[in-house]
């Protein structure tokens, strides 16, 4: 009986420790939120600044479904991409893009007045379109930023002058934060090709 009784006590403990370990492997991990930002110098502004009194605002009209979500989204391969639930952007991307390139704009133009509209305000003395053609991030590698832009005034939407920037950003160290740094460097070359249009104006 003793024996017996030993033996259930020995399944107990067993299955207890068992469980323990399987609620231990099975905890979520915590989620991860992520935000870019603008990272533009003011230097390049000194030289061929815009009136002060020129406004500017930038929307984005266009972004791959891939990556139109909240999630992370990692390119696995030429038609594969996975979806990490765990890292994720802190608000729409859509917006992020715009709020970066409308930051790193403010910097290269030396001007304030630059700002995000979801509309087409005709308060604004020009516009600036984003259509996000590629928006790719490899872990360990780096990210490709393809973006179609147009730059016209805001009370003429036939005329406008339209560019493209490709850019390919080299990640400089693994995790997401790196990466997310690179998708920052690359918004900013972007935004100096637009910039350099807006100045035409």
């Amino acid at each position: 009986m003793i024996n017996a009784a030993r033996a259930r006590s020995a399944r107990l403990c067993g299955a207890a420790l068992a469980l323990t370990a399987v609620a231990a492997c099975s905890t979520t991990p915590p989620t991860r939120f992520y935000a870019l930002e603008a990272v533009a110098s003011a230097q390049s502004a000194a030289a061929s600044r815009p009136p002060a009194a020129v406004t500017v605002a930038v929307r984005t009209v266009a972004l791959p479904a891939a990556v139109d979500r909240p999630q992370f989204v990692l390119r696995a391969g030429d038609s594969r991409v996975n979806l990490d639930e765990y890292n994720r952007w802190a608000g729409p991307l859509r917006e992020e893009i715009a709020r970066v390139v409308a930051g790193n704009l403010a910097a290269e133009l030396g001007t304030p007045v630059v700002t995000v509209s979801a509309a087409l305000p005709s308060t604004s003395d020009l516009v600036v379109l984003l259509d996000v053609q590629r928006f790719d991030a490899k872990a360990g590698e780096g990210v490709d930023v393809d973006v179609v832009w147009i730059v016209r005034r805001a009370v003429d939407e036939e005329k406008g002058r339209s560019g493209r920037s490709i850019v390919r950003e080299a990640a400089g160290g693994p995790g997401y934060e790196a990466l997310v740094a690179a998708y920052n460097r690359a918004l900013a070359k972007a935004s100096r090709d637009i910039a350099a249009v807006v100045r035409a104006y």
